[in-house]
């Protein structure tokens, strides 16, 4: 079994969507980035990678690539499970932690977690989503973007012998 962490952190921005976990917030402001800025996601894509040793989301996915300018950060996660799996790797559990003044998240987590787990191929019990406020502190505290911490948990894929 192996661990990684990841951190992602994104400012609100104009005439954008605001996608955490693959999903749409109407009724907020979106967050600037290449992709879809999809910050929660990209944390637990860092986590991901971190844990298998490959690097970060930057490797595999720069901003100077227009192939991934507005690309769905579900996507990219799917693209990160490949690449575990081709090196006999599965993802076990993800734990993400929000920081966020908004948008007020407890109605959707269930949703996010299960976006996540059927990106990632597990059950939405392994897949934990926390949200907290920066309590007014520094500018997450006075709401100019999100931030986002993820561990991620991966073991080897059981190959069966052959006879």
């Amino acid at each position: 079994m192996r661990v990684g962490i990841g951190f992602d952190v994104h400012r609100f921005g104009p005439e954008r969507r605001l996608i955490l976990a693959g999903l749409e917030f109407d009724e907020e402001p979106g967050l600037l980035g290449h992709s879809d800025a999809d910050v929660l996601t990209h944390a637990v894509i860092d986590a991901l990678l971190g844990a298998a040793g490959l690097g970060d989301i930057g490797q595999h996915f720069p901003d100077s690539d227009e192939r991934w300018r507005d690309a769905s950060s579900i996507e990219m996660l799917m693209a990160v499970r490949r690449m575990l799996e081709a090196r006999n790797y599965q993802p076990v559990n993800v734990d993400v932690s929000l920081v966020a003044e908004r948008p007020r998240l407890a109605a959707r987590v269930e949703a996010m977690r299960e976006s996540l787990a059927s990106a990632l191929g597990i059950a939405p019990a392994f897949v934990s989503i926390k949200a907290t406020t920066a309590e007014g502190l520094g500018a997450l505290g006075r709401g100019e973007g999100i931030a986002a911490w993820a561990v991620a948990l991966i073991d080897r894929l059981e190959v069966p012998e052959l006879p």
